[in-house]
C-alpha cells in the first residue's frame, strides 16, 4: 500500500508537481515532418491552421486508418490524432498507429508535398 507521502515524492520525482512550471503538451507527430502510411503513400503532417485550411481547400481521402467518427477530430492532439496532407491532394486526420514517420521519401515526393502546404498558406 503507497502512502500519500510517496505519491507525492514519486511525482515530483517525475517532475509533474512542481509550481509555477507548465510542461508543453507532448506531441508524437510534429507539423511539417514527413510520414508514410504502411501501403506507402508520403504525406505531411499539417498544423491546425493546415487542416483547417485543408477542409476548405482539399478533400478527405478516407484511406484505411482514418478517423471517421464525425466531430472526433476538431482539435488533434498529434498523439493519436494526426492531420496529414498527402501527394494525392487529399488530407485525413490518422490513427498514430496507421502511419510512420519517414525521412526516405524522395525528393520529388518532397517538393510535391511543400508546394501543397505553401499552397495552403
Amino acid at each position: 500500500v503507497h502512502t500519500i507521502r510517496s505519491l507525492i515524492m514519486f511525482r515530483e520525482r517525475r517532475g509533474t508537481n512542481h509550481p509555477g512550471i507548465i510542461m508543453p503538451p507532448k506531441k508524437l507527430f510534429e507539423p511539417g515532418i514527413f510520414v508514410s502510411t504502411f501501403s506507402g503513400q508520403a504525406g505531411i503532417v499539417l498544423s491546425e491552421q493546415g487542416l483547417v485550411k485543408a477542409r476548405s481547400t482539399y478533400r478527405e481521402g478516407k484511406r484505411p486508418g482514418y478517423y471517421f467518427a464525425p466531430g472526433c477530430c476538431q482539435n488533434p492532439d498529434y498523439v493519436l490524432q494526426v492531420p496529414v496532407l498527402f501527394e494525392d491532394r487529399t488530407f485525413d486526420v490518422m490513427r498514430a498507429t496507421s502511419i510512420r514517420k519517414n525521412a526516405t521519401i524522395s525528393d520529388e515526393k518532397q517538393m510535391l508535398l511543400k508546394t501543397l502546404i505553401e499552397a495552403l498558406e
